[in-house]
């Protein structure tokens, strides 16, 4: 007899997604946090050109960012239509290609709609009160880094389609491999090295544009070499249209930009909020909102991943394993978090030490406003956490209107308006301001979380 009984069992299906989810979901995690390092390397060059160079450059980022970060969401929607046609596995190659298709067109047409808007950010920062010099200084940055606003939203959603194809492991190495260019093109453009002129603050607009042209390029060059991908070819026939596929996208993508921008502009307005009440408070709100922005990257890649399993489930008819997609996710998500809290509670001078010298005296009031508002970030980690993979969830299952409008009721109507309230009308102030973005982060994990549990009943699935 055969010895069967050294045979390994097969594994459960929940060990099964277990071992599919982290496998796609630490790389797009690891993509992220080295996303974040590659702005970190411009914010290090620029600073040292000094204070108004650097809050030119943060002024243009912010604007910029938020443009790119909605069109990124909007093209976004690639990823649940490709995870979808996959788990039907009809025509898949011909159907995945369409929709990568039209995500490069429509990330052309949007891509260049977003350079026009960030044309009018130094008239927007006039309107805003921002000194006119910082202003015109802004503007011209924004005059160069607009070219790569197209390039970054092509390579987000050439980014999807590896991803989903289960080479998520590319976009890691190619934003790795982004650090070391962006490092490079900053030393030569903005200091003026290997012979280049000195540029100041518009070389590192510069160098981001050919980091952004390296990425695109990286992308490319991939999917090229890889002969999985390489099947599809998705810039076959690229001249041909597919409206039908493009409306998809659209109907899809716009409500998930417009859950970005509520996101995006409930911490904006705390921010401004935080200026009201004073430097001190202001400084430490920025600090330690960099901290929970950094922790959040990992929910925030899980959250990807939810969206390409559940998407895939969803194609395929398996009600089950749709749910143990996303039930998988949110325990993962849950878990990493309250490591990352815990961190905070208990170590956060030493998280803080990361950004700024926590024993110099004239950081101390900085420091001890960032260690209270910390404290709250700790606990928004959780709740931040399940309302990121629960999003993921319901855009696995194409839903993101009803979603939409829980982000503007939770983070408007429920989070701005106790920020604003405890924060200026309170003795807890800036305190109060953290207490509203937790609150708004509280109810759109409830209300996400219930329509995901619930979606049977609604018809989703």
């Amino acid at each position: 007899m055969p010895p069967t009984a050294t045979l390994s069992p097969p594994a459960g299906p929940w060990r099964t997604e277990f071992s599919a989810t982290m496998k796609l979901a630490w790389p797009l995690a690891a993509a992220n946090l080295l996303q974040m390092l590659v702005h970190a390397v411009d914010v290090i060059f620029v600073a040292r050109l000094g204070e108004q160079e650097l809050a030119a450059s943060s002024l243009a980022i912010a604007l910029f960012g938020l443009i790119l970060w909605g069109l990124s969401g909007l093209t976004g929607a690639v990823a649940p239509l490709i995870a979808a046609e996959l788990g039907r596995r009809r025509h898949a190659v011909r159907e995945v290609r369409r929709s990568v298709r039209m995500g490069l067109w429509l990330a052309v047409l949007v891509g260049a709609l977003g350079m026009i808007a960030c044309l009018g950010g130094e008239r927007l920062m006039l309107l805003t009160g921002q000194d006119p010099k910082i202003a015109a200084m802004s503007g011209d940055f924004l005059q160069i880094i607009i070219w790569a606003m197209i390039p970054m939203v092509l390579s987000n959603v050439l980014r999807i389609f590896v991803s989903a194809l289960d080479r998520p492991i590319f976009a890691t190495m190619i934003i790795a491999s982004a650090i070391g260019v962006s490092v490079l093109a900053n030393w030569v453009l903005v200091f003026g090295n290997l012979g280049a002129p000195a540029l100041g603050l518009e070389g590192s607009a510069l160098a981001s544009v050919f980091t952004s042209l390296f990425i695109l390029a990286a992308y490319v060059a991939a999917i090229g070499w890889d002969r999985r991908l390489r099947r599809y070819r998705i810039l076959g026939n690229w001249w041909r249209t597919e409206w039908g596929r493009m409306k998809d996208i659209i109907r899809i993508g716009t409500p998930i930009m417009f859950t970005i921008f509520a996101e995006a502009g409930l911490f904006s307005g705390a921010a401004f909020l935080m200026g009201r009440i004073g430097p001190s408070e202001l400084a430490g709100h920025t600090i330690a909102l960099q901290v929970a922005a950094l922790a959040f990257q990992i929910p925030f890649g899980i959250g990807q991943a939810a969206t390409i399993r559940v998407g895939y489930h969803f194609g395929a008819g398996d009600t089950a394993a749709i749910a143990r997609a996303g039930w998988i996710a949110l325990a993962i998500a849950v878990a990493f978090s309250m490591v990352t809290a815990s961190i905070m509670l208990f170590a956060p001078l030493t998280v803080l030490s990361i950004y700024v010298d926590v024993n110099a005296a004239g950081n101390s009031a900085m420091v001890g406003f960032a260690v209270q508002y910390l404290l709250l970030a700790a606990i928004f980690q959780l709740v931040d956490a399940v309302q990121a993979v629960s999003a993921g969830n319901l855009r696995g299952l194409q839903d993101t209107r009803v979603p939409m409008v829980i982000a503007v009721f939770s983070y408007w109507a429920a989070g701005f308006s106790i920020s604003i309230w405890l924060g200026l009308n309170s003795p807890l102030a800036g305190v109060g301001v953290w207490i509203g973005l937790a609150a708004g982060l509280l109810v759109a994990a409830i209300l996400l979380t219930w329509r995901w549990a619930q979606r049977g009943r609604f018809g989703l699935v």
